[in-house]
């Protein structure tokens, strides 16, 4: 494992922020060809396939099924709370501090000793493990541009803090941006027709209305307003009235879905910023989520965001070592221990796994 907390370290020192993980990506890449891994690179995105790799049991053939393991390689910017240098990882009573250490640099090297440790060995699949840019950010140029690369995947490992419990569905985001029309006039007359009034009646919609379908790991649909502007002075009544809500989707609708029922029941222009960050949700009979369950892994649902978000065409499970609480605070941290037990675990999760 000392190799893995070596190149760890070496991530740390290196700053990569969203959208600018170059230097990390270069980083990384050198290590993985000094490591003899046959590294591909897309961007500032890194991947290896198990039957691509001379190191790997099934080393030229081709799968009939594939995993894919994945870890973000991009940071937030460091909070100003920071007591050490966020560069300078140091290691202290088995701890690593430094910027994204837990948040995602632990499970992006417990994926890679598992992944050298999983294709010692004929298994009943094919492994990708890839580190990707944008997470943060759920950028364009991250997971979501390298997929079609990959090939067919029937299973993602989303590595991410979570105490190494299985993250089994996850919250998808989507924020609104609505407009109620009026007509200006002045006040003191009450001419025209209060935006105002309008933008209220959407509103109380919006805090009532309940989706039917609750999700036993999420539950409901979540849409809250967090925004309102209007007026230009005291005695002009508002023509403009603008409101932003931000909604969380729960895994049985996707966002489409709730614009759709958004646009058709309030009278105000509802435009979405995007529909991309869906919610996602795996079968709990899937095979994957059956061996979590025999290892006593626990299992939940997500609030947070991740690349599972932009994935879609297979299932994932968002599940690593580290401490979500920990994300974004200032001298952010992991155990090396965690790191340690998450690489046993991610193994003892999938091997010979048939999905």
């Amino acid at each position: 494992m000392d190799k893995y907390i070596d190149l760890l370290c070496k991530l740390i020192a290196v700053p990569s922020f969203s959208r600018e993980e170059g230097k990390a990506a270069d980083v990384l890449e050198d290590w993985m060809k000094g490591a003899g891994y046959p590294v591909r690179r897309k961007g500032n995105n890194l991947w290896v396939r198990s039957w691509e790799d001379p190191s790997s049991a099934d080393f030229g053939r081709e799968p009939a099924k594939v995993i894919l393991l994945n870890a973000h390689l991009d940071t937030v910017r460091p909070s100003s709370g920071y007591a050490r240098d966020p560069f300078s990882p140091s290691v202290e009573d088995g701890r690593i501090y430094g910027l994204g250490s837990n948040d995602d640099g632990g499970s992006l090297v417990a994926l890679l000793s598992a992944y050298k440790t999983l294709t010692g060995k004929l298994q009943p699949y094919g492994l990708i493990w890839s580190a990707t840019a944008e997470e943060e950010v759920c950028g364009k140029d991250g997971i979501e541009s390298v997929i079609p690369e990959f090939g067919p995947v029937d299973l993602g490992i989303i590595g991410e803090p979570t105490g190494m419990d299985m993250a089994v569905a996850e919250r998808g985001l989507m924020v609104l941006d609505c407009t109620a029309f009026g007509k200006s006039g002045h006040a003191a007359r009450d001419e025209g027709e209060n935006a105002i009034y309008k933008a209220m009646r959407d509103i109380d919609w919006f805090r009532k209305f309940r989706f039917e379908d609750v999700s036993p790991f999420l539950g409901p649909v979540k849409m809250t307003v967090t925004q309102i502007e209007a007026g230009t002075q005291h005695n002009v009544i508002p023509d403009i009235c603008k409101f932003v809500v931000d909604v969380r989707s729960n895994g049985l609708y996707s966002n489409v879905e709730i614009l759709e029922t958004a646009q058709e029941a309030v009278g105000c222009q509802v435009v979405a910023r995007s529909t991309r960050l869906n919610s996602s949700s795996i079968d709990e009979s899937h095979p994957v989520v059956a061996r979590g369950r025999s290892l006593g892994l626990r299992h939940f649902g997500s609030p947070t965001t991740s690349n599972q978000a932009v994935i879609s065409g297979f299932p994932t499970i968002k599940i690593g070592p580290g401490d979500s609480s920990r994300s974004h605070t200032a001298d952010e941290f992991i155990e090396i221990s965690e790191i340690e037990e998450g690489a046993e675990t991610y193994v003892k999760l999938l091997d010979e796994l048939k999905i």
